[in-house]
């Protein structure tokens, strides 16, 4: 008998087929049958603000539902969309090696950030971006916006927008790399956490299946940066709601002398997080063999730096929200 194919799970959007297309094509160049299920989440038909429809899990839902259902056999995620909770039933057997995290611009007549006039109209729907640009260029106007790439793009080349930010992997995944005007430093714009990367889940349970992604799509060295980022992540959502930034990178080892062994790599965390105390920056670094530990501690120094007002803490404790995520958008 033939084997039935792999049922892969995406959503309908022509960034989510690319990237689904992108891991269907390693699974039949080893050997495997695939064919892309299209499934719609609640973050594709809501015209709403990410901020009022849910927050984080709006695109990954329907998605994990149509998996726990077995209506499919696996499904490709943004990493950023995931949240950073477990779901039971489900795990991420794979993460492909990332695309440049970067946030891009696109403006109109081939600006720059800084070359942007005062009063311009930056679009974006990410929290995270609105308040580093804020930081930046305060004198610049931020609009909430909605939308796939190509209607963002749009408003910018219709004149409805003066510029809009975008995450550079989805340029790079469909082909359109060339339109951003300036690839935004990291130093300035820090990118979510696992922005570029792709999240395949599968159910726990499909040990074979487990086995077979993790062998021809999982990346080390991605899983290793993202793990930090989504650990820091999961211990700020513990403490506040505020649009937060975190970006791994890795150093490699270090070459040892004869009969002394290397060095492990080293990961560094960068994070900006917008709390209730004003907006701050850190850098962590550690081993890389313990990513979520160094995560956590990165979102404990920013949580426990003095407020010598006392005002944020009792806010805190006294808001509902505690907890919660203020969601990144999906591009």
């Amino acid at each position: 008998m033939t084997p039935q194919p792999l049922r892969l799970g995406t959503r309908a959007s022509a960034l989510a087929t690319s990237q689904s297309g992108w891991v269907a094509d390693r699974l039949r160049a080893a050997g495997h049958q695939v064919e892309l299920v299209r499934v719609t989440t609640e973050g594709d038909t809501s015209r709403r603000s990410l901020t009022e429809i849910g927050g984080t899990g709006v695109f990954a839902s329907a998605l994990r539902d149509a998996l726990l259902e077995g209506r499919i056999d696996l499904a490709v995620h943004s990493l950023k969309d995931l949240p950073t909770a477990p779901c039971p039933g489900l795990t991420v057997a794979a993460v492909p090696e990332r695309e440049d995290p970067r946030d891009v611009l696109v403006a109109r007549d081939g600006l720059t950030l800084t070359q942007l006039p005062a009063g311009a109209v930056i679009g974006t729907g990410s929290p995270r971006r609105a308040a580093q640009l804020a930081l930046a260029r305060p004198d610049l106007q931020v609009r909430d916006i909605r939308g796939n790439v190509d209607s963002r793009i749009r408003m910018v080349r219709d004149g409805t927008l003066d510029a809009v930010v975008l995450a550079r992997a989805g340029l790079a995944r469909l082909d359109r790399l060339a339109e951003a005007t300036e690839v935004l430093d990291t130093a300035l714009m820090v990118p979510a956490a696992g922005q570029g990367a792709l999240a395949i889940e599968c159910r726990e349970t499909d040990r074979e299946l487990v086995d077979l992604l993790a062998s021809v799509l999982e990346h080390e060295d991605t899983r290793t940066a993202v793990t930090g980022e989504r650990a820091a992540l999961s211990a700020l959502e513990a403490g506040c709601t505020a649009p937060v930034g975190v970006l791994g990178s890795l150093e490699p080892s270090t070459a040892a002398g004869a009969g002394i062994p290397a060095s492990p790599p080293t990961l560094t965390l960068h994070a900006f997080a917008a709390l209730q105390t004003g907006p701050q920056r850190h850098v962590a670094t550690g081993g890389s063999a313990a990513p979520a530990e160094l995560g956590r501690s990165l979102a404990e120094h920013l949580l426990n730096r003095p407020d010598p007002t006392g005002a944020a803490a009792a806010q805190r404790s006294a808001s509902p929200d505690v907890g919660s995520h203020t969601p990144e958008s999906d591009l």
